[in-house]
């Protein structure tokens, strides 16, 4: 679709039929500005391809150090955390995990990792789905005040639209309360009331090698060392996720996972096979979506209120403020559209939209609608896709049992936002 999008674009550009539009408000027309204007087309490319390749490295990064964790199988770590028989108390335990544990390794991994682990403590997959349904709405709340919590969220970290430090102030509060809220609901279902059969006095060391607890401990470290670098350095975050992977990677070729580790077994550990196991189809779908809506925002399509031409996106934006006055319903609107449409093309699509300065209450509230908003379908997330595929989950199930928890969730934690920043007029 990207390509298809930059080959109409680039045709109708050289016919001059279109204008196009840099990041900058530069407007190229080819039939006046020739071979200027040419280059002009040429670097707008470029700066965007620079821009998505910032996202794409980053998350191949963060990806590969998870997967190094799970080689060691440090994950297993974590059933440790869970010794109750209480349908009750195992449901906050788990939530607290997913919403803790998405903000450090984001939220799709962490929906994963927690699936994994409530098969190995529930038996009863009628019982297991309600679990794995409650721990999208957690992940996906966790994962919105963390730059590296969801990909909308380091989407507009990379991109210097929010902090690290701005998305902690104004929207782990709102997140706490998406959380929390639904959660507090389902605790009084009858679903989650009584107990369950898990096998404590299953030896939670069997699963283990000798390095699970130090990979476990050092990935999640030099994740979260991240924003610290960036802060330090001023350098991009994928410069700061390289150096942390090359760390993981170092010690991941040293250390030694079993007590007769030979150099034939290295493979089974190593870096490179946790490159072979990153879902690559994802960052190629990233890849197209991004340069796909790049390519929108670059058309030239009508002009702003004070007659400056603007791209098809900001075009939208326009539009969209005009018929609703009310920028608040309009980025609520925006997370409701994300339970139904993939979060990261509407947040792409907002980036173009508007023109907001760093940390801006705007992108806080972008971040929170998107990456929560996603909780009240199963098909609106990452993360529900996976707990989907995993669980094979049903969608009216989840529409009938779930949505309207979540739905509740993204209420009051969209309340809670206008409430305590005063909205998106507040900066």
């Amino acid at each position: 679709m990207a390509a298809l999008i930059w080959g109409v674009l680039a045709v109708g550009f050289h016919a001059g039929w279109f204008d196009v539009i840099d990041t900058y408000d530069n407007v190229f027309n080819f039939a006046l500005g020739g071979e200027q204007a040419e280059h002009g087309f040429e670097n707008t490319l470029l700066h965007h391809l620079g821009k998505t390749a910032e996202i794409l490295i980053f998350l191949i990064g963060a990806m590969t150090i998870v997967e190094i964790i799970d080689l060691h199988r440090g994950f297993e770590i974590l059933k440790s955390a869970v010794r109750t028989k209480s349908k009750k108390r195992l449901l906050w335990i788990i939530g607290i995990l997913a919403f803790i544990l998405s903000a450090i390794i984001d939220n799709l991994t962490a929906t994963i990792v927690l699936v994994t682990l409530l098969r190995k403590l529930i038996i009863q997959r009628e019982e297991r789905l309600w679990f794995a349904a409650m721990v999208v709405i957690a992940a996906n709340a966790g994962g919105a005040w963390s730059p590296i919590g969801d990909v909308t969220t380091t989407m507009l970290w990379i991109a210097k639209n929010v902090t690290a430090l701005g998305l902690i102030k104004y929207v782990v509060i709102p997140s706490v309360i998406c959380f929390v809220i639904p959660f507090s609901i389902a605790s009084y279902l009858p679903a989650f009331k009584g107990e369950i059969q898990v096998e404590l006095d299953q030896d939670t060391d069997s699963g283990r090698l000798l390095s699970s607890k130090k990979m476990l401990f050092l990935g999640l470290a030099m994740i979260v060392s991240v924003p610290i670098f960036k802060t330090l350095t001023h350098l991009p975050p994928y410069i700061g996720m390289m150096l942390a992977l090359g760390v993981v990677w170092l010690v991941s070729e040293y250390i030694h996972p079993e007590e007769d580790f030979s150099k034939e077994r290295r493979h089974l550990y190593s870096a490179h096979k946790a490159l072979s196991r990153i879902e690559i189809s994802s960052i190629l779908f990233f890849l197209g979506i991004l340069m796909a809506v790049a390519g929108l925002e670059s058309l030239v399509y009508g002009v702003a209120e004070n007659g400056d031409p603007v791209g098809t996106l900001r075009y939208l934006a326009e539009i969209l403020n005009g018929a609703i006055p009310s920028q608040d319903i309009v980025v609520m609107l925006l997370g409701v559209l994300s339970a139904i449409i993939d979060n990261v093309p509407l947040v792409a699509a907002s980036m173009g939209m508007y023109t907001a300065e760093t940390d801006s209450l705007l992108w806080h509230f972008i971040a929170f609608s998107a990456g929560t908003g996603g909780s009240m379908l199963i098909i609106g997330s990452a993360a529900g896709v996976a707990a989907m595929g995993m669980e094979r989950i049903d969608f009216i199930w989840y529409l009938k049992k779930i949505s309207w928890l979540a739905f509740i969730g993204f209420a009051a934690g969209s309340i809670a936002f206008i409430l305590l920043t005063g909205g998106t007029s507040g900066l």
